[in-house]
């Protein structure tokens, strides 16, 4: 009698490690790691500065504070961030927020100010402000927003942006 208790506690444990190991892996998002995120061989003269980091909706508030309920009301499975820097030294973060649907990225996108964007070609909708990009495409909301101006950075961030474009239509 005294093993087949043993023997359930341990069958009981193996489930119970199981269940945590999977639910410590939905805490990384819906994108596996890199998705989305080109390479420097993918987009000429950027290159990705670290690593990606991914943030599961119910830790969105850890990454996003300010906005963070306004993302999970629209839906939001994860959002993966990176940090790119160019040949000519201009800095700038991408986010890439998945979206359980296409509505979730156009509610959002919709909901902020356009105020002197322009569009830029880029996704779906896409805005071109003097120092980011905003760009919807399916399920994903991608922001790029630079560090500091520079004369080509508009060109710059459309290029990185059709280069998240195409990894994240693969």
């Amino acid at each position: 009698m005294r093993k087949m208790e043993l023997a359930r506690h341990a069958a009981a444990n193996i489930v119970l490690a199981g269940i945590l190991l999977a639910g410590s892996g939905c805490k990384h998002g819906s994108l596996p790691p890199n998705h989305g995120f080109p390479e420097a061989s993918e987009v000429s003269d950027w290159s990705r500065t670290g690593e990606v980091r991914t943030f599961a909706a119910a830790d969105l508030w850890k990454y996003n504070d300010g906005d963070a309920e306004k993302y999970i009301k629209a839906g939001v499975q994860s959002a993966s961030t990176a940090e790119y820097k160019a040949k000519d030294q201009t800095e700038v973060v991408a986010d890439i927020y998945t979206m359980s649907n296409a509505a979730g990225a156009k509610t959002i996108f919709e909901s902020e100010p356009t105020g002197d964007a322009k569009s830029a070609g880029v996704g779906d909708a896409s805005r071109l402000y003097k120092q980011s990009l905003t760009f919807r495409t399916g399920a994903y909301l991608v922001r790029i927003v630079a560090f500091q101006e520079s004369p080509q950075l508009e060109q710059e961030l459309v290029e990185l942006g059709k280069g998240i474009e195409r990894k994240l239509s693969h």
